[in-house]
């Protein structure tokens, strides 16, 4: 028997890993890490979290000793040395190596911006753009010359004005 999702169309033949995914939907986040309080809907996502407070990083890179905290993101590294990049868009053929990075650039398609600014309202196709966009509201300046001190809110900002030391 198949389960789907009313909400976003996805199929499963198991029906806990059906029970689960309605979770991410209602944004039930059953399972809190008691150290900076970030909630997850799977208990595994909570433990997997609770290796950054701790900074153990079992998992190593044969080729390049590169450690890390989860296994996923070692299996993503992986992708770095071999090139491989599983995911394509079936709209202008660009292959990535993670399906979240392939989300993401469909938005280059489909125009979509949900990213958007609670001061003045303006949208982004991507969260860290918009964090980026913050700092002219906060008037932040993070990135630092260390040759003459002059700060920059962008770091793009920060590496154009170095090409004037050179």
């Amino acid at each position: 028997m198949a389960y789907s999702c009313e909400v976003c169309g996805k199929t499963f033949t198991s029906k806990s890993n059906f029970v689960t995914h309605e979770k991410c939907h209602r944004n039930e986040r059953n399972y809190v890490c008691e150290i900076c309080n970030k909630a997850f809907i799977l208990k595994h996502h909570l433990d997997a979290h609770h290796l950054i407070h701790t900074q153990e990083k079992p998992h190593v890179c044969v080729i390049c000793n590169k450690a890390f905290s989860q296994k996923i993101i070692l299996t993503y590294h992986y992708r770095v040395h071999t090139q491989e990049k599983p995911f394509s868009c079936d709209v202008c053929g660009k292959a990535f190596s993670r399906n979240s990075f392939l989300t993401v650039h469909y938005r280059v398609h489909t125009k979509e911006r949900p990213h958007s600014c609670e001061v003045c309202g303006k949208a982004y196709s991507r969260k860290s753009h918009l964090n980026e966009h913050y700092l002219i509201h906060t008037k932040e300046k993070p990135h630092s010359c260390e040759v003459c001190g002059k700060v920059y809110s962008r770091k793009s900002h920060l590496k154009r004005h170095y090409l004037t030391h050179t």
